[in-house]
């Protein structure tokens, strides 16, 4: 039952008019939470923002294509001016490859794409709604990602490539996002139906599908600061007990673990 928890609070997300952008917009509004809907059709952001609104919530959508930069830049400008500061950022546009094909024989201007939606996105928005975190000494960042991030896949090239991509730019600002007090994580929802994953011919005979109410219910204990230990880290909400890893945090970190790493072929291998 939604419990106001997080009134006062502004969230930005991408891809807010379908699929698990949508659900998690109209969860944190559902919690209190101010939602700017950023997504590139009007239409579906509309039918988002309305659902929200219906909760109480306030929100404000634009509609911006997440790879041009001069129209992310406007979009976080609009909806910190109706709705204040953000102090979440839900990277969740995303596309995948077209057809389950080896990388010669692609569509190239489709494989970039998904490349450009699914890292350069993350990075436009990021560039844009972190200078406001890191003077506020507060924010958090959530990176939807997927398991295709951990593991080689040689019919998803672009999607795979572009998950490792984006859990390593992760990684790569947490130490620096820490000292600003500003949590990131890459949480991957498992495969759930929406309509990109279920358009995938690789589930086309999936039977039981992953909960989005569950990767809703996830991303408001985001919100809430529930995962902060977890800085940094890999979360599959699909998969993992949650609970355990809250309550191994610190050791997860002192072990470096749930981050990308090249595994040492022996004890003394030169680059372990």
């Amino acid at each position: 039952m939604p419990t106001g928890s997080l009134t006062g609070q502004v969230a930005l997300i991408t891809g807010a008019g379908r699929g698990i952008g949508r659900e998690i917009a109209i969860g944190l509004a559902a919690e209190g939470m101010a939602v700017g809907l950023v997504g590139r059709t009007h239409g579906t952001l509309t039918d988002t923002l309305k659902e929200c609104v219906r909760h109480g919530s306030r929100g404000v959508a634009v509609t911006a294509d997440v790879t041009r930069a001069g129209a992310v830049r406007e979009a976080v400008r609009i909806i910190e001016r109706d709705l204040g500061t953000i102090d979440l950022l839900i990277n969740n546009a995303g596309l995948v490859d077209r057809a389950e094909v080896p990388l010669w024989e692609t569509d190239a201007n489709q494989w970039w794409q998904v490349i450009e939606t699914n890292l350069r996105g993350p990075y436009n928005l990021l560039r844009c709604v972190l200078p406001g975190m890191v003077s506020r000494g507060r924010g958090r960042v959530v990176n939807l990602n997927s398991g295709f991030a951990l593991r080689p896949d040689g019919d998803y090239t672009a999607y795979a490539t572009s998950k490792g991509a984006l859990l390593q730019l992760s990684d790569n600002m947490a130490d620096s996002l820490a000292s600003h007090g500003i949590v990131i994580l890459d949480i991957s929802p498992g495969a759930v139906a929406t309509d990109m994953t279920a358009g995938m011919p690789m589930f086309k005979d999936m039977k039981t599908w992953g909960s989005i109410p569950y990767m809703v219910a996830v991303t408001v204990d985001v919100a809430r600061g529930r995962f902060d230990g977890l800085h940094g880290r890999f979360i599959h909400a699909g998969r993992d007990d949650l609970e355990e890893l809250v309550n191994r945090a610190a050791e997860i970190r002192a072990a470096d673990a749930r981050t990308l790493r090249m595994r040492p072929y022996k004890e003394d291998d030169p680059m372990g």
